[in-house]
């Protein structure tokens, strides 16, 4: 990549990718852009940044070894109190009654 612009628009187009957790920009002329992430489709990414960007190829691919998680100690929840109290609100019942005219009307609007 020959100028900031470039950079840039690699960086940009890298970081849409799904999958990508990091990313930079790495070489003695910052021509290389370094991809971490779970899930990312090399080719695909490649093919897209020959489109837009110019010349790319894929130096190299690998697993990146899980990090070492520091056991921490896991603080005791709260406890749940024993009783609580449940305010239910009371409304009163509705009742609907249908009533059926006994002549009804030629009219079907009223």
């Amino acid at each position: 990549m020959s100028c900031e612009k470039c950079r840039t628009k690699a960086r940009k187009i890298a970081a849409e990718t799904d999958g990508v957790s990091s990313l930079a920009i790495e070489g003695e002329d910052r021509d290389q852009v370094v991809v971490t992430g779970d899930g990312i489709d090399s080719a695909n990414l490649t093919r897209i940044l020959r489109k837009k960007v110019g010349f790319a190829t894929i130096l190299s691919v690998q697993k990146v070894e899980d990090k070492v998680e520091v056991d921490v100690e896991e603080k005791p929840e709260p406890p749940i109190p024993s009783s609580y109290y449940q305010y239910l609100q009371c409304t009163t019942p509705t009742f609907h009654q249908v009533v059926y005219d006994p002549t009804p009307s030629i009219c079907s609007i009223m």
